[in-house]
């Protein structure tokens, strides 16, 4: 007895993985999901496994991995490379770390023009204006 998620078109596939049919194709073509056979005179069909597959880097990439990153990770799937896998999320950590200190530091300088903005008065320049001119080379 089949499970639902075994011998499925791509449409079904895609449907059953949360992503598009075209996001399928893309991960075939970038080497993260195989191209199953297709057999003469029929179509291709996907399973369980191929929809864990596409789940599995649809989780990676919000973790903020890129694809070639979870390229990687799909390579230690057997499960016995754990201190290599925790190597690649302590570097993504360290990244995501240095992002939010890039957007806290983004936030305070904002919030200050936002400040300036809302105090302005009089025929003074636009201090969000004069800010920015005064950064650039």
């Amino acid at each position: 007895m089949q499970t639902a998620l075994e011998n499925l078109t791509i449409g079904v596939f895609a449907k059953a993985a949360g992503v598009n049919v075209e996001t399928i194709r893309f991960y075939q073509r970038k080497g993260l999901l195989p191209e199953p056979d297709k057999p003469y005179g029929s179509i291709r069909r996907y399973g369980k496994a191929d929809v864990t597959r596409v789940r599995f880097v649809k989780s990676a990439q919000r973790l903020g991995f890129r694809l070639d990153e979870i390229g990687e990770l799909l390579k230690l799937d057997d499960g016995t490379h754990c201190d290599e896998g925790s190597t690649m999320a302590a570097h993504k950590l360290q990244d995501v770390r240095e992002k939010m200190a890039d957007l806290a530091r983004m936030e305070s300088v904002l919030s200050a023009l936002v400040r300036a903005c809302h105090a302005h008065k009089g025929a003074v320049s636009c201090p969000l204006i004069a800010s920015l001119q005064a950064a650039t080379p």
